[in-house]
């Protein structure tokens, strides 16, 4: 089995077009989404298109689509995006987000069984990097029987071992942090093999479509510090690793 990942695709449909155009997801056996599907630009015409893939696509509920649901239903949003995006809903979008699950199991082959959870099994939000202690990785991972684990929620690319249990983070199709493009990963079941990749974008008519097809009023600003540049690794991981209450 050979499983596309793709996590925080946050409503940016170009880069989501253009993962979804890559040979090794049109012949992936599944696409797995980890959350943060549609809370960006264009909310509707991402979810549109990623219900076309039918049952080749298994989806996890993210934070943020936790919380288009509770705008859709009423309750307001700090992040004024997820606020507009919310209120632009169908309203089978809105019981699609609702009924997704927080947790897909998969036998994935000689990678063993494979746990994908948007944050952590413990919570949707919760922090874990790839520099986390491993009794940071005990305490997340305690009670899970999974040999992987795949998540997404801080847009940051990676894989490691965590007392033998592979932990890999595809990093995001739509916000990515590190490196430009679109990132996602590649589980290969037969080699047991993970890899991660990127999809060159064109950051231009990236920024120039997401004007002209979404109504969002800070759109302008949204490309200028999403898609035209991208934001440092270094130090998103020093920010995260407050989020994650490290001891100084």
């Amino acid at each position: 089995m050979r499983i596309a990942v793709l996590s925080d695709v946050h409503g940016v449909l170009p880069a989501l077009e253009a993962v979804l155009a890559e040979p090794d997801v049109t012949t992936a056996d599944l696409i797995v989404l980890t959350g943060d599907i549609a809370a960006g630009p264009l909310p509707v015409e991402t979810l549109d298109l990623l219900t076309t893939l039918g049952e080749r696509a298994l989806w996890v509920r993210g934070n943020a689509d936790r919380e288009l649901v509770e705008v859709a239903r009423g309750r307001a949003s700090p992040w004024p995006i997820s606020q507009w995006a919310g209120q632009r809903l169908r309203q089978d979008q809105v019981e699609l987000l609702a009924a997704l699950p927080e947790r897909q199991v998969v036998q994935a082959g000689r990678l063993g069984t494979a746990l994908f959870v948007h944050a952590t099994p413990r919570g949707d939000e919760e922090t874990i990097l790839v520099d986390s202690a491993l009794e940071r990785w005990a305490e997340v991972l305690a009670g899970e029987e999974a040999d992987l684990i795949v998540m997404g929620h801080t847009h940051m690319p990676f894989v490691r071992l965590a007392d033998r249990v592979m932990a890999v983070n595809p990093g995001s199709v739509g916000m990515p942090y590190g490196r430009p493009g679109a990132h996602w990963a590649l589980l290969d079941g037969e080699s047991g093999s993970v890899t991660l990749r990127n999809t060159p974008l064109d950051a231009r008519r990236t920024g120039e479509r997401l004007i002209a097809e979404s109504g969002f009023e800070g759109i302008a600003q949204f490309v200028d510090e999403y898609v035209m540049q991208v934001h440092s690794d270094a130090e998103a991981l020093r920010a995260f690793a407050k989020a994650e209450q490290r001891p100084r």
